[in-house]
């Protein structure tokens, strides 16, 4: 046998430590035999979820106050409400899915030979049903004070001008730009944030960068993704492709067609995903360096992710037959999705 890459010798799994029913058992093993696709499905699902309820909640608070009641919300709480939204995701369900939560990223790791084209489909799925049941829970929330502020803006005969803008109930949840913007200008500011998300992400998810550990790395994903509200929202940006379809197909779900936002709904929706595609192709072109070595917290972080692979694929393989090679075939399967 090969030689490993990683040393997984003393670590700890859980199912030595913690006791579970006879059920949680058997449930576990069936999960990680045949429905451990629609596991990883759903924490995409939750992740994108905690991401958007989290923004799009504190957006609300934001463009629903119709009366400018004070200390209700801001650009600066709107984008640390995001930022804490992505670092919930990755607490709750990283382990779980890997954590991509933008179908930018879903696809760039399809370019890059490192997730199927079947498994991306599905992703992309949960990602955007994440995004469009957080802005259903959010229109329910909110529900009375959306027909409120409707309310108010049809007897000041603003309504229908104000309805699906920035500024407008719908425009909590889809994003429009005001009549008359630039398109050319507003693809410009989301393609440049959309690049710098990519670039931050592909950043630190090099195992070689040693000023990034693996468990920084949530926070400075969740600070990018604040930094571009706090300075490009004004323009109009999405800077997700899964919370803007999610999003835009609450809105049709609640408003109708009208909510459809036009050329800028295309925009919004699509621009995301060659931008990161763009940025993941300029880090591995210029920025990687495959002669550099992993760290050492990325070799702990690794050795982990092994260990939980070869000691799922042990535990299935003891069922059937006890393959020699179950242990190999984790170390590759498991440093191929790194």
């Amino acid at each position: 046998m090969a030689s490993r890459p990683f040393s997984t010798d003393g670590l700890v799994h859980l199912d030595n430590i913690k006791p579970r029913t006879p059920m949680q058992r058997r449930w576990e093993m069936r999960r990680r035999k045949h429905v451990h696709w629609f596991a990883e499905c759903v924490g995409e699902f939750i992740g994108v979820f905690f991401f958007v309820y989290g923004g799009v909640g504190s957006a609300a608070s934001y463009h629903l106050n119709t009366d400018n009641v004070a200390g209700l919300s801001s650009v600066l709480q709107i984008g640390i409400a995001y930022g804490i939204g992505v670092l919930l995701a990755f607490v709750v369900t990283a382990q779980t899915s890997g954590a991509h939560y933008n179908p930018g990223v879903s696809i760039a790791f399809v370019l890059m030979k490192r997730m199927s084209v079947g498994k991306a489909f599905r992703y992309i799925v949960a990602q955007v049903l994440g995004a469009y049941v957080a802005c259903l829970l959010i229109y329910a929330q909110y529900r009375d004070i959306i027909k409120d502020t409707e309310v108010a803006l049809a007897k000041a005969g603003t309504l229908d001008s104000l309805l699906f803008t920035p500024n407008g109930p719908a425009g909590v949840f889809a994003i429009y730009v005001a009549p008359g913007t630039s398109l050319g200008q507003v693809f410009l500011n989301e393609f440049v944030c959309d690049f710098a998300i990519g670039l931050v992400i592909w950043a630190v998810d090099d195992p070689t960068n040693f000023t990034v550990s693996p468990l920084a790395a949530p926070w400075i994903i969740a600070l990018v993704y604040a930094l571009m509200v706090w300075s490009y929202s004004r323009v109009g940006v999405a800077t997700n492709s899964a919370r803007d379809v999610g999003a835009r197909l609450m809105a049709l779900t609640v408003w109708g067609i009208d909510a459809g936002g036009g050329p800028y709904a295309a925009i919004t929706a699509l621009t995301n995903i060659p931008a990161t595609m763009l940025a993941a192709v300029i880090y591995e072109t210029f920025l990687a360096d495959y002669s550099r070595t992993v760290t050492p917290a990325h070799a702990d972080f690794l050795a982990a992710r092994i260990a939980h692979e070869q000691h799922s694929q042990g535990v299935s393989a003891a069922e059937h037959s006890p393959s020699a090679s179950v242990e190999d075939k984790g170390v590759e399967k498991t440093i191929e999705n790194v």
